[in-house]
């Protein structure tokens, strides 16, 4: 089985997205050939809603084979706002720590996000873990598509 990676709303528009764009690419040629496989949830798909058309587009586009939806549940919303009240993020990021809780709940390889103002931000993934822990979940891997691909 190929290695699970969830991902954030931010990854399917780095596609699109001058910066992002040649590593974010070259991820999902790593999914559509099977090497890796996309976990996704309603809330990207929620949020892709406000996304330009040319990002909804390419995610519908993506082989289904491919990819992975998990859904949100009690234990991840529980989890997403002990976030918050350990002042990992504040309460505006709430949407944020569902995804690193869907990641961590669901066990993934790793969670893949361009945010690096509340993800992907070495200040605050030691402490995503640290609740992690406490909560007798295994710490979680948080990674841009720029770190994945360095050689």
């Amino acid at each position: 089985m190929p290695p699970r990676y969830y991902f954030d709303t931010s990854v399917f528009g780095g596609v699109f997205d001058a910066e992002f764009e040649l590593e974010t690419r070259a991820l999902f040629e790593r999914i559509e050939t099977g090497h890796l496989k996309c976990v996704y949830s309603k809330l990207a798909e929620a949020e892709l809603i406000r996304a330009p058309e040319r990002v909804r587009n390419f995610f519908e586009s993506l082989n289904p084979e491919n990819l992975e939806e998990v859904k949100v549940n009690h234990s991840i919303l529980k989890l997403a706002r002990e976030y918050i009240e350990k002042n990992v993020v504040g309460l505006t990021s709430l949407d944020d720590c569902i995804h690193i809780a869907l990641a961590t709940f669901y066990e993934v390889d790793m969670l893949v996000s361009w945010n690096f103002k509340h993800i992907v931000n070495p200040v605050r993934i030691p402490g995503y873990n640290s609740v992690n822990l406490q909560l007798g979940y295994k710490a979680i891997e948080i990674r841009s598509p720029k770190d994945i691909l360095l050689p």
